[in-house]
């Protein structure tokens, strides 16, 4: 009997990595089976205009970026509302939570993260007014809350938790920010850093709060209506946005042997430890060529970057990613730029900084090995160029030199 020699691709996350794998294997593979899972009910959408959409700067039409028939169209088949739950890589089957089986050849993880939720007493499911910001329905929710809000409590010193903050004030609600650290994103930051955000933030007319979580939430008819910190404060609220991290989703990896530390474990093709398994974008912790260490980046550019190559990558190709991923967003009336690598995700960085603090500038650069791997900019941007191009120079910068490129 002849056997079909289509290979069978199957792609677990709809995201920016497992989309853009799923279009590079087709462009080359049109006969192959490509089967694209999500747990959500829709197509791609671009989370980086979630922030936009909810100071109504961007209508759903530019947030979603894939129509489920585009992918009919280029005969990918989309599975939404679709969770994966168990694999089997001897048999290379991989079994939904409604015991749907997906035999493959090829498989991505492209699972990404689910946002930590609030871990207090009171922040129960049944309570309205809660939110963490990762997902399209977050995203309204949270939008629809602001029309009757009054007073939000920020948590968290994440991007997340600042998006969160910046939407809140553009509508013009009180908002209480609580961080837990000593300031803003304190692994990329210095003390200036912070002291900057700082000043941007509460001149904006947010309240911040350091070294204060929430021990409690207060809730009236099954609403929010205030939160009590760990310091004692008790603070009226009626909607709490959350951004406290996110958990890898790699529960359905448990039975198998593919490495799994802080994401899934990858070298510099994306390829795992186990034949014709790849993972991709926030949840593959790859190995970086750029730095000599593996990496885990939770941007989108990233995210797109790997779909390609792990897409090329599971056709035969010999593709490595070779991209200086970058973070950028407004800082209420200011703007922030993070390139490259940070003390975030690579520990032992050496640091030089600046601060102008009479034109809100700040410029933080990161050295591993003598060489420039990072850099982080508030205000004035214009170095971003120049940064991007020394890191990917890979030359080693004299410590006598480094001082200058700051002034510069």
């Amino acid at each position: 009997m002849a056997t079909s020699t289509r290979k069978r691709y199957l792609l677990v996350g709809n995201g920016a990595s497992g989309t853009y794998a799923a279009e590079t294997i087709r462009k080359t593979d049109t006969e192959g089976e490509i089967t694209l899972v999500t747990n959500e009910p829709y197509p791609l959408y671009n989370r980086v205009a979630l922030p936009p959409f909810l100071r109504d700067e961007a209508k759903r039409e530019k947030v979603f970026l894939r129509t489920p028939e585009q992918h009919q169209q280029k005969g990918i088949k989309l599975l939404v509302n679709t969770t994966i739950t168990s694999l089997d890589t001897q048999e290379r089957v991989a079994t939904s939570a409604d015991d749907q089986v997906f035999p493959y050849d090829r498989l991505l993880i492209a699972t990404g993260g689910r946002p930590n939720p609030l871990p207090v007493p009171g922040a129960t499911p049944d309570v309205q007014g809660i939110y963490n910001f990762q997902y399209w329905d977050d995203a309204t929710a949270i939008r629809e809350r602001i029309n009757t809000a009054r007073h939000a409590v920020v948590v968290g010193g994440s991007y997340i938790a600042y998006e969160l903050a910046e939407a809140y004030r553009h509508h013009t609600l009180g908002v209480t920010w609580l961080i837990r650290g000593p300031r803003f994103l304190r692994r990329v930051l210095d003390e200036d850093g912070g002291a900057l955000v700082d000043d941007i933030a509460r001149a904006a007319g947010v309240d911040i709060q350091y070294g204060a979580e929430v021990s409690e939430v207060h809730s009236k008819n099954g609403q929010v209506c205030g939160v009590t910190t760990t310091k004692g404060q008790f603070i009226q609220c009626d909607t709490i946005g959350v951004g406290l991290g996110v958990k890898m989703n790699v529960d359905f990896l448990k039975e198998t042997t593919i490495t799994v530390r802080g994401g899934v474990v990858t070298n510099e093709y994306l390829e795992t430890n186990v034949a014709d398994v790849y993972a991709a974008g926030d949840v593959a912790e790859f190995f970086d060529v750029s730095i000599g260490l593996h990496n885990q980046m939770g941007t989108w550019n990233n995210s797109v970057s790997h779909g390609r190559i792990a897409g090329a990558n599971m056709l035969g190709e010999r593709k490595f990613y070779n991209d200086v991923p970058m973070y950028s967003t407004g800082l209420f009336d200011s703007r922030i730029r993070v390139m490259g690598q940070t003390p975030e995700n690579v520990p032992d960085l050496e640091s030089w900084e600046h601060l102008d603090a009479p034109n809100r500038n700040y410029q933080r650069l990161f050295f591993k090995s003598g060489r420039l791997v990072g850099g982080c900019l508030i205000g004035d941007i214009k170095m971003q160029t120049r940064i991007i191009q020394m890191i990917q120079a890979r030359q080693v910068t004299p410590e006598s030199e480094r001082g200058k490129l700051l002034a510069a």
